[in-house]
């Protein structure tokens, strides 16, 4: 089975990845040997290369092998870069294989980020829009990739600290579910 799944990942990257004008060559490297099966819920395998999010805990789930992968080229990660992946287990491997330092955080408190100086951190699942606390985790020139989602359709963003502030740029539109704990709140605006 793993043959066939080393060829489900070699097909992903070059029928949804590199069409998707992700032309990284060590993040492709990277995509091309994680095994994002074993991401996945046992039985579940099937569908850790199809072009689909995949839940693999209740309310967390990975992103579209396309999603993730422009997620984390506009990031620029590089090796030795300080990184944190939130609610990310795929992209935290990919990016542990680029030879990131890379800190998971996949627990209740999402907001609760350990440490700070983080060079990239990235989001695998929808939030209204990135917690303050995210933003003031980034080292200077750090890079944050999330998808902000209010409605039906989201926006990759990427959040950019700078020495006058934070920068913020919308990249792609996305649909992923909403992650656990950051449903939006129904009711009427004022």
């Amino acid at each position: 089975m793993s043959s066939d799944f080393a060829a489900a990942r070699l097909n992903m990257v070059e029928s949804q990845i590199r069409t998707a004008d992700v032309t990284d060559l060590p993040l492709q490297d990277a995509l091309r040997v994680v095994p994002r099966e074993a991401l996945v819920p046992a039985g579940k395998g099937y569908l850790a290369y199809a072009d689909a999010d995949v839940e693999y805990a209740p309310g967390r789930w990975l992103l579209r092998p396309r999603d993730v992968g422009k997620l984390l080229q506009h990031l620029r990660p590089r090796e030795g870069d300080k990184a944190l992946a939130i609610a990310a287990p795929y992209a935290a491997a990919v990016l542990e294989q680029m030879g990131l330092a890379v800190t998971r955080l996949d627990g209740d408190d999402l907001t609760a980020v350990p440490g700070s100086g983080y060079d990239v951190i990235i989001c695998e699942g929808a939030v209204p829009r990135a917690p303050a606390s995210w933003t003031k985790s980034l080292a200077q020139g750090g890079r944050l990739a999330v998808i902000e989602r209010e409605g039906p359709v989201g926006r990759a963003v990427i959040y950019v600290r700078a020495e006058d502030g934070l920068g913020r740029r919308a990249v792609f539109d996305a649909t992923p579910p909403m992650l656990a704990g950051f449903a939006v709140e129904q009711g009427f605006a004022f």
